[in-house]
Parts: structure tokens; C-alpha cells; sequence
């Protein structure tokens, strides 16, 4: 792809959707929970566009997208939910075509590299295991390690400062608003790829400095330094 090349020292991934295809277990989870709590399941395209914004906004929506529900209740949901994707995560998830030819690439050029989710720890970091993907990040900030989340700036701050780098030394690659935002707050540069989960929003109309039909198209976007 065309665009002018980023002096960067790190580059920061989205989890959901950016570096994994999880939708199928999220849906899973989604469903079983629905189906514990005597509601009807959701279709996967509209699950797909739930997620983003962490489990219990994902709850939330499941639960009073096209009904009401209290507090307590979501917040029961939000136990139900975990206790069921626990047992399904990365049974059907898949590493996006792409992903390992560019991080190897970006550990050649000896880039700081971290993953920033939105997900809690408690499911991110057994993902990253067994999808094989932890050893490529020298830092892993999830949902819960802060007090916010994703497009709060502080995130992204975070993860530089376990990185050692400062933020506008770093990219970062992800497929939504939230990442766009969150990295446009931080001062430092944003890619989205074009095939991931953007909570329904068309990825084209959310500002950033490109689009990625494929990972690996970042690598012509970086200059290490």
C-alpha cells in the first residue's frame, strides 16, 4: 500500500479481530449464556457487530439490544458469560492469514511489539498461549489492566512505558474506532485493517493514517529506528 513510511520503534496490536478471528466464540459464549438465561440466541453478523468494547459491553448489548434488562441482571449475565466463554475460548479461533509473516517480521527489524485489548486478562492472555502468540509481545494490556479501556489514551500510554518507548515512537494496528481514537489521543501514528469487527461502523469512514486489506501491508509503512 501507498502512504508515507513511520519512524517508529513499537507497533501495538488489537487483539479481537486484528491479530485473531474469535467471533465464532464469542458467539458460542454468547449464546450459551442467552440460552442459561431463558432468552433467545443472536445471530452470529449481529454478535460480530457487539463486539469492541470489552465482555460487558458485549453483554450489555446482547441483553438489551431488542429488550430491557436491569442491572442485576446484566451483571449476572456478565458471570454467566465468563463462566461459559472460559470454556470455549480459542476452540474455534483462528490467527488471521498475514499475522505470523508480519510479526516475525517486525522481531527482524527488532521492534518493541505489545498487544492492547480490550478483552480481560483472564481470557486474553490463555488465548495468546494457545494461539501460540505470546512470545512475540513484550508487553500484554488488557480490558482490566487499567481502570479504563480502549479509546482512553492512558491505555496506550501504559503500553509504552512497560515497552520503553514513548508514544510517538509507536504504531498502532487495529480494526475499530476504539483503536483509531485511542491511538490518535496518544499521538502516535494508526493502521486498521479492513477485515475485522469495527462494531458495524464501514472501517473506511473512521479516521486513521490507512488501511490494511493485510498485515503484512504494514511492513512498507515502517521505518525502524
Amino acid at each position: 500500500m501507498s502512504g508515507p513510511r513511520f519512524p517508529v520503534r513499537a507497533v501495538l496490536f488489537d487483539l479481537d479481530g486484528t491479530l485473531l478471528d474469535t467471533i465464532e466464540d464469542l458467539a458460542d459464549g454468547a449464546n450459551l449464556m442467552l440460552e442459561e438465561l431463558g432468552r433467545p440466541a443472536r445471530p452470529l453478523a449481529e454478535i460480530h457487530s457487539f463486539v469492541g468494547k470489552g465482555i460487558p459491553n458485549l453483554v450489555r448489548r446482547c441483553m438489551t439490544e431488542d429488550a430491557e434488562a436491569s442491572e442485576d441482571e446484566i451483571a449476572h449475565a456478565v458471570t454467566v458469560f465468563r463462566r461459559h466463554y472460559a470454556l470455549v475460548n480459542g476452540r474455534s479461533t483462528r490467527i488471521y492469514p498475514g499475522i505470523i509473516e508480519t510479526l516475525e517480521a517486525m522481531r527482524e527489524m527488532s521492534l518493541q511489539l505489545a498487544c492492547v485489548t480490550n478483552k480481560a486478562a483472564a481470557f486474553t492472555l490463555p488465548l495468546l498461549e494457545r494461539m501460540g502468540l505470546m512470545p512475540y509481545f513484550g508487553a500484554v494490556v488488557s480490558g482490566d489492566t487499567l481502570a479504563v479501556k480502549k479509546p482512553d489514551p492512558a491505555v496506550m500510554h501504559h503500553t509504552c512505558e512497560l515497552l520503553g518507548v514513548e508514544a510517538g515512537q509507536a504504531l498502532m494496528i487495529g480494526d475499530s474506532a476504539n483503536d483509531a481514537l485511542a491511538a490518535r489521543a496518544a499521538g502516535m501514528p494508526v493502521l486498521l485493517v479492513t477485515y475485522g469487527y469495527s462494531e458495524g461502523m464501514p472501517v473506511d469512514t473512521i479516521e486513521c493514517d490507512g488501511l490494511l486489506s493485510d498485515a503484512t501491508g504494514a511492513l512498507a509503512r515502517i521505518q525502524a529506528v
